[in-house]
Formats: C-alpha cells, sequence, structure tokens
C-alpha cells in the first residue's frame, strides 16, 4: 500500500509539473488497482478523483492550464521549424488561457504540406488517419507515446470499471488507424483481457466473431458507427438477439452515431452501453466521452479545448455555434504535436454548467458535424447531426442510413437518402416533426449502388483478411 502511494504521488507530481511520466510506474498503478479489486472487489470512495486527475478541481484548473500551455509553446518554439516561425515574437512565458488567441490555429492543409517540420523527437511509428473526410494525414509517434498513452488508458478504464480482467475486446476498426488499434490491444493487454483485432471484413464475419464459442464470446466492441450498423442489420437478416451475444459494452466514434443506432444496437446485441467517443489521432491522447445528457466531456488532464466562432475565430459565448480546436500538452503529446489544432468538428457551448454523472470534466454538445458540411439554408443553419437524428430510425430507412444533403439556388434544404421502401412522405414528414423543411428525393438502391452514391466508412473493408480470400 506505500508502494502504490509513492507511485501516485510520483505520477500526479509529473502531471502538474510537465515531466516525462514513467511509464512503468504508471503501468504499476494498473496493477495496483486490478489487485486491490481482486481482493477487496472495490477500489474505495475516492476512485473518481483518482480517475480525473489533478486538473479536475475548478479552482486548480485554471493556473495548471497556464502551466501546461507555457510549457507546451516554449518547447514547440525550440523544437518545431513550423512553430517555431508561428511563435516568433510572442512573449511565450506570458501565454495563458486568455492569451492563447493570439497564436493562429493548426489546420489539417499544415500537417499535409510540412510534416517533418512538426516533428520534436525521435519518431518511432507512423500512422495515419483513414481518410474518409480529405487526404490521409500521416503522424509520428515516439516510443515514449506508443508506451504511455496505452498506460494512462488502462488506468482510467480499470478506476471506472469500463474494462475488466477477463474481458475479450472484438476491434473492428481499419487496419489503417495504427494508433488507436495499438492502443486497444495494449490497454487489454495491461488490464488483463483478451482481444480479437478483426478489422473491418465483410459485417457478417464479425457478426460471426460476436457469436464465439467455448467462453469465447466479447464482452466489449468498438468500431465506427456505420460499420456497427452494418453489424446491427447483418445480425437481424439471421434472427439474432441478446440472447445470442455476450456483449456489456459497445464503443463507437468516428462518426455521428444516433439516439436511433444506440437504441438498436443495446436491443439486437444485448449490451448494457453504447458510449459515445470522441478522437482524433492528431489529438491522441486527448479524447472525449458522452454522458447520458449527451453532453460530451473532454478530458482537461491532457489538452486545453477551445471553441472558436464559425466566422470570427474567437470563443464564443454559451450556446453557440464553433469549431472545436485543442492543444495536447507536453508531456503527453511528444514527438508530433500540433497547437490550437482546428479539428473543422462543430459543437456547440453549453448554457450553465453540466448538470450530469460527468459534471466535473468540462463539456460541450455531442459533434454535429463539420464545419464544411453545415447547412447554411435561407431560414436557418442545419447540422449534419439534425438531419442524421431526423432520418435515422425511419421505417423503411435501412441501417447504415445513407443520405446526402446539400443547400439548393432556392435556399432550401434538399436531402436525397438511399431506401426501397421508404417513402418522401415519410422522410420528409420526419424531417418536419424536428422543425427542418426540406424537398426530398427518396432512390430505391440496393446496397452496392448506395454505398457507391453516398459512401462512409464502414466501406473501407478489408476484403484481403476475409476467410473467402484466405
Amino acid at each position: 500500500m506505500l508502494e502504490t502511494g509513492v507511485r501516485q504521488v510520483r505520477v500526479a507530481m509529473a502531471m502538474v509539473f510537465g515531466r516525462k511520466l514513467n511509464v512503468r510506474a504508471v503501468e504499476r498503478l494498473v496493477a495496483d488497482a486490478l489487485a486491490t479489486l481482486e481482493e477487496f472487489g472495490s477500489l474505495g470512495d475516492d476512485v473518481d478523483e483518482l480517475a480525473d486527475g489533478p486538473f479536475a478541481d475548478p479552482d486548480e484548473r485554471r493556473d495548471l492550464q497556464n502551466r501546461a500551455l507555457q510549457r507546451t509553446v516554449r518547447r514547440l518554439a525550440r523544437r518545431s521549424p513550423f512553430y517555431r516561425e508561428r511563435l516568433a515574437g510572442l512573449d511565450l512565458d506570458a501565454t495563458t488561457t486568455e492569451t492563447l488567441t493570439r497564436i493562429p490555429v493548426t489546420r489539417k492543409a499544415d500537417l499535409i504540406a510540412r510534416p517533418a517540420d512538426f516533428l520534436c523527437s525521435t519518431p518511432y511509428l507512423a500512422t495515419q488517419t483513414t481518410g474518409t473526410t480529405g487526404r490521409p494525414v500521416q503522424m509520428w509517434l515516439s516510443r515514449y507515446e506508443m508506451e504511455l498513452w496505452p498506460a494512462l488508458i488502462a488506468l482510467s478504464v480499470v478506476l471506472r470499471g469500463d474494462i475488466r480482467p477477463g474481458d475479450r475486446m472484438q476491434i473492428n476498426l481499419s487496419s489503417r488507424a495504427t494508433a488507436a488499434v495499438q492502443e486497444d490491444v495494449e490497454v487489454c493487454r495491461l488490464v488483463g483481457a483478451s482481444c480479437h483485432v478483426v478489422g473491418q471484413v465483410p459485417p457478417e464475419e464479425s457478426v460471426e466473431h460476436l457469436l464465439g464459442g467455448n467462453g469465447t464470446r466479447p464482452t466489449l466492441l468498438t468500431g465506427n458507427p456505420s460499420y456497427l450498423a452494418r453489424m446491427l442489420t447483418a445480425a437481424r437478416r439471421r434472427g439474432y438477439g441478446p440472447d445470442d451475444f455476450g456483449l456489456r459494452s459497445i464503443y463507437a466514434g468516428g462518426e455521428i452515431v444516433s439516439p436511433a443506432l444506440v437504441r438498436a444496437l443495446r436491443e439486437t446485441f444485448g449490451a448494457e452501453t453504447v458510449g459515445d467517443n470522441f478522437g482524433m489521432t492528431e489529438l491522441l491522447p486527448v479524447g472525449g466521452r458522452t454522458c447520458s445528457r449527451r453532453h460530451l466531456h473532454i478530458d482537461p488532464n491532457m489538452g486545453y479545448t477551445e471553441v472558436l466562432g464559425l466566422d470570427t475565430g474567437e470563443p464564443v459565448a454559451p450556446g453557440q455555434l464553433g469549431e472545436l480546436t485543442v492543444t495536447p500538452y507536453y508531456p503527453y503529446r511528444e514527438c508530433m504535436p500540433v497547437l490550437r489544432y482546428n479539428t473543422g468538428d462543430v459543437v456547440r457551448t453549453l448554457e450553465g454548467e453540466p448538470d450530469c454523472e460527468l459534471a466535473a470534466v468540462p463539456a460541450v454538445s455531442q459533434i454535429l458535424g463539420k464545419a464544411g458540411t453545415l447547412l447554411r439554408t435561407a431560414g436557418a443553419v442545419v447540422t449534419p447531426r439534425d438531419v442524421v437524428e431526423a432520418l435515422d430510425g425511419t421505417p423503411g430507412m435501412p441501417w447504415p442510413l445513407r443520405h446526402r444533403a446539400r443547400v439548393g439556388a432556392d435556399g432550401r434544404l434538399h436531402v436525397e437518402v438511399a431506401s426501397r421502401t421508404a417513402t418522401t412522405a415519410e422522410v420528409t414528414e420526419r424531417l418536419l416533426a424536428r422543425g427542418i423543411d426540406a424537398r426530398v428525393t427518396v432512390l430505391p438502391l440496393d446496397d452496392e449502388d448506395a454505398a457507391r452514391r453516398f459512401p462512409l466508412r464502414c466501406d473501407l473493408l478489408e476484403h484481403t483478411f476475409t476467410r473467402s480470400h484466405a
């Protein structure tokens, strides 16, 4: 117990003062927590405080944020050619949450144009984004990062009870997402869980893997929403229901997941929890969780989050739309860090303090869509989430939802959907029920034609991994 206390203090002090963490110490804290669970069956009443870390107290958060930002920009100015130019002439020691707006945001185009100028330490592993929203971005990671991130995540999930020894995780992520897959594998190892990296193979095969056998049924499943929707459809076509699976939790991320899809995943696969997570390769290990009130809570321990006006680039007032902009702190991001990275994701700031089970962690709305896909009609701004949540679950509308929405020359919303059974009247009524006036076109396409016309992340299938090609 004394050794555990010493390790906790050492890790907490490193986080507060911005020193590189001892990865082995973090891993041993994971082992300590698991041993406590095995012996006592509980981690105690103060587990939430341990999980939220030293930035959880609002009274201390601002000072810690300012120090973390100063530490991060000083290192970038020394090591990154890109940021040495961008930060020239600024008083870096005066950087605070209030003065941060003097520094221009970093965009995806900057990473694509000058990747080598972002490197700040010895690269170890290259990973990339999936490229479904444009040209993929290649990101280099250090060996320290690749070992640290899973250890920190493992400690968090053990403290919260999200992953337990003996769990089995099925990973249905694209093999392009190297860092995310490696993280999941390492987290399972540290927690004493097993994992099965299936990839994005034809969804029928993934459903078969979920059925398991000889006590190997997965208890956890992770994938992007459109691929999970394809698995859902495949399971229902075969007449499977919750009794056929052993899932406790499903973790979705990378696309908009609607409440209707969440309900359907629970009903078909029997999962108690369907988590809607936020994460990007460019920002790892900064991530967010969605609470029961549908707020997105982004971890304040590892990075600073801003919401900037769509037209002004300045912090927005409560209740307003803006683009999510994130700065991962050093020492969590070491090799190819970004400063004020504009994700392009649109959220709405909350009015008042959140009233939910994650109220101690700062929050915004769920991701509403990309800034470039906002629909500015003559009457109002319609977000992609508005359209998805109105359409998803419409009788006769298959999963995954395939559609396209645009603003016509008449200033009105035009929505195309792929369905062989839904009617124009039904779809129009669903949209009107959400206050969306649109001209609707229903295209009676089969699955293959619909995928060609309205591609989603689930279409990045890895056919070379499937049984038929073995």
